[in-house]
């Protein structure tokens, strides 16, 4: 269901990835110690070499985690990195969630148990009509019932894994109706996380989200979630074949959030009629831990075109700046993801990802 879902990534990072080597210019200086923040990492399925979109194949997995328990990094449920950032606790440096989607066999086969014996927590989210069907390659409820005992937390991905950016109210809540009733009934109790999916959403699903009784929920666009972010929307850096390499999974897994506020368009849907390309802006907190002197290191890219134009509007360095992000042509129907990057002394990076889905 979701392995077209890379596809727009893959002609993104070949264009990005090699100019973030050529970004690491005069160098902002990150904050040594604690951040109110965290890396989450999303995978699908694992050696599954049929689908590498949405694969990762075994050796770079158990490099993940050989990294993760070496780096110096704290892993973490997401559901305590949810009450962190809905309280506003601070989270250690280097703090890491895992999630799973689709609830794909091979996550049961051969994720978990290297996950178990590495004692890393994990979500997984479910669409409950695959596994209502009992498709062979997906999980069944039984399975899904002894991660749920062994600590995995269960998120939902819907009912259908519908395009919830594209379908209506009434369907939406319709779905979310659907598999709330039917995760009561196999196992006891309804999720408090979703995660979109096709990472689609716009604020009526966010809305319907939170009124479903959903405390978070969480895209498929990079960056680091903070205090700032939006919490039924938060960023995921996804995994697969060609983007799992050891150097991006170190270099992601290190990043910072990008101090950013008033982001502007509010709402990531593009309904027709609206402005495409949108006029695209934030404001970059100048008051943050290493922010003093780096904004003209600040390059923004967007799937369909490669390097956007950035451009400055008042402030002095150390201040408020705000940024607007500029494209020369219009988004493509379906989803577009924007990724803004600032490079730090210490060889991190800061990180602002956001998806639009344009609606036909």
């Amino acid at each position: 269901m979701a392995q077209t879902r890379l596809g727009s990534n893959r002609r993104y990072f070949r264009r990005v990835l090699p100019l973030l080597g050529v970004l690491c210019l005069p160098l902002l200086a990150a904050p040594a110690l604690a951040a109110h923040s965290a890396v989450i990492f999303i995978y699908h399925r694992f050696g599954e070499s049929n689908f590498p979109s949405t694969s990762i194949t075994i050796p770079q997995f158990e490099a993940h985690i050989a990294e993760l328990k070496r780096g110096g990094y704290h892993v973490m449920s997401l559901p305590d990195i949810v009450a962190a950032l809905k309280s506003g606790k601070s989270l250690p440096d280097r703090a890491v969630g895992l999630s799973v989607d689709d609830a794909y066999l091979s996550a049961f086969t051969e994720a978990w148990p290297r996950l178990k014996a590495a004692g890393f927590p994990l979500t997984l989210f479910v669409a409950t009509d695959p596994v209502d069907r009992k498709i062979k390659s997906y999980m069944t409820w039984r399975q899904i019932r002894a991660l749920k005992d062994e600590g995995v937390t269960i998120g939902s991905q819907t009912a259908s894994h519908l395009h919830m950016a594209a379908a209506s109210d009434a369907e939406d809540r319709h779905d979310l109706e659907k598999s709330n009733g039917r995760f009561l009934a196999e196992l006891g109790a309804v999720p408090r996380l979703i995660a979109y999916p096709y990472g689609e959403a716009g604020l009526a699903v966010m809305r319907l989200a939170r009124e479903a009784g959903f405390v978070a929920g969480f895209g498929q666009h990079s960056g680091v979630a903070d205090g700032h972010s939006e919490l039924y929307y938060l960023p995921r850096f996804a995994l697969d074949e060609k983007y799992g390499g050891i150097d991006r999974f170190r270099l992601t897994a290190n990043a910072l959030p990008l101090p950013v506020k008033d982001v502007t368009p509010a709402d990531p849907l593009i309904e027709p009629g609206d402005e495409n390309p949108p006029a695209i802006g934030f404001t970059l907190m100048g008051g943050a831990p290493g922010m003093s002197g780096g904004s003209k290191n600040l390059a923004c890219f967007v799937s369909h075109e490669g390097k956007a134009t950035v451009t400055r509007l008042g402030g002095e360095e150390g201040s408020d700046i705000r940024i607007e992000v500029r494209m020369t042509k219009p988004m493509p129907a379906g989803r577009t993801r924007l990724n803004c990057t600032l490079p730090t002394s210490e060889g991190r990076w800061r990180w602002f990802g956001r998806q639009f889905f344009v609606r036909k």
